[in-house]
C-alpha cells in the first residue's frame, strides 16, 4: 500500500469518510430510505476523496495501538450520526404539522405509505413531507448541507472529544423547536378548525333537531383543506427560512 499511499494518509481518509458516510446516510433528501444504501454510500466515498486534500493535514497521527484506531473511527461515526440526526429530526416538524392538520380536518384516519419512514402516517403529513425534501433541493439547501458538513470540522475537531451532553441538549432543542414550529406551520387550520367547533356548537344548541355532523363534517373537510392549500406557499417560506437557521449553527 506503501506504493499509492502512506498508513498515515489512509488513516485520515478513512476518519473522514467515517464521518462522511455517517451523516450522508441520515440527512435529509440524500440519506432518504428509499435512495439505495450503496449510491449514499458512494456519494460519502466520493465526497472524502474531495475533501481529504483539505481536511488530511488536520488528522493527528495514527495511533500505535489497534484500539486508538477503532476508538478514533466510532468517534467519528458518532459524530456523523450527530449532525445527520439533528438535520433530520428538523423534519419533523412538516410532521408534526401534518398530524396536526389532519386531525383537525378529521382527516386523521387518511392513512398512506411515507417513502421517508418505515411505517404509514397521515396523508396530509406525507405530503408535507415530500414537500420539504422538493424544497431542500429546489432551493439549493442541501449545497448548504456541504458546506455545514465541511465547518462540522471546525466545530467538531479531530482532536477534541464528542460532547455527548451538548448534543443531548441539542438534540432535546431541536425536538421541541420542530413540535413548536409544526404547531405555527399549522396555525391557520387550527384557528379555523377552533371558530367552526364553536359555530358549529351554537347551532346545535340553538336548533337541537337539526343533523349538524352531516353538514359540518363535509364543510369541515372542504374548507380546511382550502385553507390549507392557500397557507402552503407561506408554510414553504417559513419553513425553508427555519431550517436555513439551523444550518448556520453548524457553520453553513
Amino acid at each position: 500500500m506503501e506504493a499509492y499511499a502512506t498508513a498515515q494518509q489512509v488513516y485520515a481518509a478513512g476518519l473522514v469518510f467515517s464521518r462522511l458516510a455517517a451523516i450522508v446516510m441520515l440527512i435529509p433528501g440524500i440519506g432518504e430510505g428509499f435512495i439505495p444504501p450503496r449510491v449514499r454510500m458512494a456519494l460519502a466515498f466520493v465526497m472524502a476523496l474531495l475533501l481529504f486534500p483539505v481536511l488530511g493535514g488536520s488528522v493527528p497521527p495514527v495511533p500505535d495501538a489497534v484500539s486508538g484506531v477503532a476508538g478514533a473511527v466510532i468517534k467519528e461515526i458518532m459524530i456523523g450520526l450527530l449532525i445527520g440526526g439533528i438535520l433530520r429530526l428538523f423534519m419533523l416538524s412538516l410532521a408534526a404539522a401534518g398530524e396536526i392538520i389532519s386531525i383537525q380536518t378529521t382527516l386523521a384516519f387518511s392513512q398512506t405509505a411515507n417513502p421517508a419512514q418505515a411505517q404509514p402516517s397521515t396523508t396530509l403529513g406525507t405530503f408535507l413531507g415530500l414537500i420539504g425534501i422538493v424544497l431542500i433541493m429546489t432551493t439549493g439547501l442541501h449545497h448548504l448541507f456541504i458546506s455545514a458538513i465541511v465547518k462540522s470540522y471546525q466545530l467538531f475537531p479531530f482532536t477534541k472529544p464528542v460532547m455527548v451532553a451538548d448534543a443531548g441538549q441539542l438534540a432535546i432543542q431541536t425536538v421541541g423547536a420542530s413540535f413548536a414550529l409544526g404547531l405555527q406551520l399549522a396555525a391557520p387550520v387550527v384557528v379555523f378548525s377552533l371558530i367552526f367547533n364553536i359555530a358549529t356548537g351554537l347551532v346545535g344548541r340553538v336548533m337541537p333537531q337539526f343533523q349538524i355532523f352531516f353538514v359540518a363534517s363535509p364543510l369541515m373537510v372542504l374548507m380546511g383543506l382550502s385553507i390549507f392549500a392557500l397557507s402552503l406557499g407561506v408554510i414553504g417560506v417559513v419553513w425553508t427560512d427555519r431550517y436555513r437557521d439551523l444550518l448556520s449553527r453548524f457553520g453553513a
